[in-house]
């Protein structure tokens, strides 16, 4: 008997969500693309066993990352703050909060957070078992 209260209870709770909103799931697509922010093609993906790897990067007001590369394909959302990515050969992409990248390839790259608040980014790799994400210059 319990469970047919409990079951008559949750029931009309769930009508009422679904009364409030037609339709109370929204999926809204960020990001598809073949190709890196720069606009080269994405390479094809490396034989092995694939392993994906998620960060929340956070970086301080007015900082410098070091000059790196990313052997693998990777894409973020920017969650706070403003963030420059920069190419060695001079390309640059401006990030603020709610923008998404897919990073170039094999191509030295940096981040610069130039203030005032703290930058933050989720970034999603698509890797390779054993083999880095990130080698730095």
């Amino acid at each position: 008997m319990k469970f047919l209260v409990k079951y008559a209870c949750l029931s009309l709770f769930a009508g009422s969500v679904w009364a409030l909103d037609a339709n109370p799931v929204k999926v809204e697509q960020l990001a598809k693309t073949s190709t890196s922010w720069n606009g080269s093609t994405l390479p094809a993906y490396s034989d092995g066993q694939p392993e994906i790897t998620i960060l929340k990067i956070t970086v301080q007001p007015n900082v410098e990352l070091a000059w790196h590369t990313h052997p693998v394909i990777n894409a973020g959302v920017m969650t706070k703050g403003r963030l420059i990515v920069i190419t060695e050969s001079g390309e640059k992409l401006e990030l603020k909060a709610g923008d998404t990248i897919v990073e170039v390839v094999g191509k030295i790259h940096r981040g610069i957070n130039p203030g005032p608040e703290m930058a933050e980014i989720v970034v999603f790799y698509a890797g390779v078992q054993g083999k880095p994400i990130t080698v730095k210059k």
